[in-house]
């Protein structure tokens, strides 16, 4: 299955440039305020929110600049196992706080995060920028927005985690993009594949073999998915058939990023019923059209994920 968002890349979107125009001349570069508006992307691993944050940095909101929370994509390195948005595809839009830690000198926590990305907020703001924080780690989400945040205290995880706060400390604007669970699986059982074989696994063995595995196996990058699936295959400790080792990791990886994805969306759920005013935005169609060879791709994702997202974040900006 080619990427959907491959296929939406090398689209002309003629009749949507005129919506986009018609659309940016609404938009409003507010001056700075002591309550900030922020536009959160959120949304499972693979589900297009990198996509949608630079299609409205570039053709809608111009003056927006993107923080990453993705817990993994903080660290420096290792960039196709943990999926970074690469340089080219983030169209240059400014992005914060994307590979920028060394993993053996740093390991960044949701109060680290809270700290970190609240700087880059007043930052943005104070040259009237519009921040779109962005990523998939809903715990790095929660620290940084919620008012009341107990850095003990675990809203997610547990026999018994802790009440969702709603009172935010900024003016927020949640998007959610959502998958339907069975074709998002399906595309990230194949988005694995595309990755081992775009270079992950040259990218896996250098990191292995440099020693910095042995530095950071038990936090931060070293808990990557892929990192701990296939350190068998490239330690080969037990002495264990590379090939047969090396597919056992591959099926773990593919099974540990579907139960990632469910997680996320479980805690996005939590979120919810905790009062969080979600905006769901169904990409389920862009997936299913993508996986059957459609040619439809980039035209459904402009009419059912770009479209109501810019009218949402416009609303949101004119409030």
């Amino acid at each position: 299955m080619r990427s959907p968002f491959l296929l939406i890349s090398s689209f002309h979107h003629h009749r949507f440039n005129l919506f986009a125009v018609r659309l940016r001349s609404t938009t409003t570069h507010a001056a700075p305020s002591r309550h900030p508006k922020l536009i959160v992307i959120m949304g499972a691993t693979g589900a297009g929110k990198s996509r949608l944050s630079v299609d409205l940095a570039t053709r809608f909101f111009t003056n927006s600049e993107i923080i990453n929370s993705d817990k993994m994509q903080v660290y420096r390195g290792l960039d196709i196992t943990t999926n970074k948005i690469t340089t080219q595809e983030q169209q240059g839009v400014p992005h914060h706080l994307l590979g920028v830690f060394d993993p053996i000198q740093s390991v960044v926590n949701p109060l680290d995060f809270r700290t970190l990305a609240s700087k880059r907020i007043s930052d943005i703001t104070s040259r009237r920028g519009l921040p779109l924080v962005v990523g998939g780690s809903n715990s790095f989400i929660y620290s940084l927005v919620s008012k009341r945040f107990n850095p003990k205290s675990d809203v997610f995880n547990g026999p018994d985690p802790g009440p969702i706060r709603s009172e935010l400390r900024f003016k927020c604007c949640f998007i959610w993009v959502d998958v339907c669970v069975r074709v998002l699986n399906q595309y990230l059982s194949k988005r694995v594949d595309e990755m081992l074989n775009s270079g992950m696994v040259d990218e896996l063995a250098e990191f292995f073999g440099s020693g910095e595995y042995l530095k950071v196996k038990r936090s931060g990058l070293g808990q990557a998915i892929g990192v701990p699936e296939l350190e068998g295959y490239f330690t080969n400790v037990d002495g264990a058939k590379s090939e047969e080792v090396y597919d056992e990791g591959v099926r773990r990886i593919k099974e540990n990023t579907c139960e990632l994805a469910k997680r996320q969306v479980g805690k996005i759920l939590r979120l919810k019923e905790g009062g969080w005013d979600l905006k769901r935005i169904d990409a389920t169609e862009v997936f299913r059209t993508a996986d059957s060879g459609g040619g439809r791709v980039a035209e459904i994702w402009e009419k059912q994920v770009v479209e109501p997202s810019v009218k949402i974040v416009n609303q949101f900006l004119e409030e």
